[in-house]
C-alpha cells in the first residue's frame, strides 16, 4: 500500500482511469492515432476510433459474446489488458471522461473515490475496459469493469439510453485491504459507503407501507445467490410483497423510490430506465422483499438487504457484510 498527498493525487487522477494511482508507473503508448482527431464524435466512439489494430484485438469482443451478460462483484472484461498498461495517456483520460459522464455530479466524487479505494493502490486491481460489437451495429457497447464496478453504455452516443440489456454492478467496502482481512463487516449505518443512500431511501418506502404490507415484504428465506450464473435470475417462487397489491398512491411512491435510488447515475439513464419500467407496466409484475436475521445489521429493522424482482427485472441490494448491488433490466 502507499499514500499519496492530496494535491499530488488530484493531479494524477486527472490522467488515470477512474482515479487509479500507481507509484512510478510507466504508461505504454500503444495507439498511433490520437483521440483529438475525432473530437466531434461521442466519447465512446472517439475512444474506439483511436484504438490501434493491436488494441482492438485485445479489448474488442463480438456483440453476442457470452461475457456481455456476465456480472460479478470483482471481475475484469480483459484481465490481461488493464487500463494503465493497455491505453495511452490520451485514451486513459478519455476513459475517465466516459466513466465520469455516466454519473450525476452530486455523486461523482464519491463514486470515483470508491473505485480508487477498492483498487487498494495495486496494479493487479486496476480496472479494465473494452467494447462489444462495432460502430456499424446498434448494439455497440462500451464496458468498464473492476473491483466493485461494472458500468456500461452505448458506444454510439453520449446520451444515456437506460439500463435495459446487460447487468450493471456497484458496491463498496470503505476500508483498506488490511482492515478488510480483519473485519469484513460494515456497521449498521454503513459509514463511508456512498451507496447506502439507496438503503435509506428504500427504508423510507418500507416505513410508508401498512403493518400488514411490511410483514408481507419481510421474508425468512435466504437472499438470492451471488453466483454470476444465478444472481440476476428471478427467484422461484418470487419472494415478498406483490407490488400489484399496492394502492395507486403506493405504486407511485414505489416508482419515485426507484427513481431517487438511481440518482447516482446520469439523468438521461434514469429517465430512460424509469420510462421503460412504466411503459411495460412492470410495477404490477414486481415483488419487493427485505431480509431479517443476520441480514439486518444491528437487528434494528432498518433493512440492509433487499430485492426488487420480476421476470424482466432484478435489483438486488445486499448490505451485509457490506454493499453489493446488481441491477438488470431485460430489453
Amino acid at each position: 500500500m502507499f499514500a499519496l498527498p492530496r494535491r499530488s493525487f488530484l493531479a494524477a487522477a486527472a490522467s488515470t482511469a477512474a482515479g487509479l494511482v500507481l507509484p512510478n508507473s510507466t504508461v505504454r503508448s500503444v495507439a498511433a492515432t490520437t483521440v483529438a482527431a475525432f473530437s466531434s464524435d461521442p466519447l465512446p466512439l472517439r475512444l474506439y476510433k483511436s484504438l490501434s489494430d493491436e488494441q482492438r484485438a485485445k479489448v474488442c469482443l463480438p456483440a453476442d459474446h457470452p461475457r456481455r451478460q456476465y456480472v460479478s462483484n470483482w471481475w475484469y472484461i480483459h484481465p490481461d489488458y488493464r487500463i494503465p498498461a493497455t491505453f495511452n495517456q490520451d485514451q486513459q483520460e478519455l476513459i475517465q471522461r466516459i466513466f465520469d459522464s455516466l454519473h450525476s455530479s452530486e455523486y461523482l466524487a464519491d463514486v470515483k473515490k470508491q473505485v480508487r479505494i477498492d483498487q487498494y493502490g495495486q496494479a493487479k486491481n486496476a480496472p479494465a475496459a473494452g467494447f462489444f460489437g462495432a460502430p456499424d451495429s446498434p448494439d455497440f457497447e462500451f464496458l468498464y469493469t473492476g473491483h466493485h464496478v461494472t458500468h456500461r453504455c452505448s458506444g454510439l452516443t453520449d446520451q444515456g439510453q437506460g439500463f435495459g440489456g446487460a447487468p450493471i454492478f456497484y458496491g463498496h467496502y470503505p476500508h483498506s485491504e488490511e482492515n478488510m482481512r480483519d473485519n469484513f463487516n460494515e456497521a449498521s449505518d454503513h459509514p463511508g459507503n456512498p451507496y447506502w443512500y439507496q438503503g435509506r431511501i428504500f427504508n423510507e418506502f418500507v416505513r410508508g407501507l401498512t403493518a400488514e404490507q411490511q410483514q408481507q415484504g419481510l421474508v425468512s428465506a435466504e437472499p438470492r445467490s451471488e453466483d454470476p450464473e444465478r444472481v440476476i435470475q428471478k427467484s422461484a417462487p418470487a419472494h415478498g410483497l406483490a407490488c400489484s397489491s399496492l394502492s395507486a398512491d403506493q405504486k407511485q411512491l414505489f416508482l419515485d423510490t426507484m427513481k431517487r435510488m438511481l440518482a447516482m447515475f446520469r439523468a438521461d439513464d434514469v429517465v430512460a430506465t424509469m420510462q421503460t419500467i412504466q411503459e411495460r407496466g412492470l410495477v404490477d409484475q414486481l415483488h419487493v422483499s427485505w431480509f431479517a436475521g443476520r441480514y439486518d445489521i444491528g437487528n434494528d429493522r432498518v433493512w440492509d438487504t433487499w430485492q426488487i424482482e420480476s421476470p424482466e427485472m432484478v435489483w438486488y441490494f445486499r448490505g451485509q457484510p457490506h454493499i453489493h448491488a446488481y441491477f438488470h433490466l431485460k430489453k
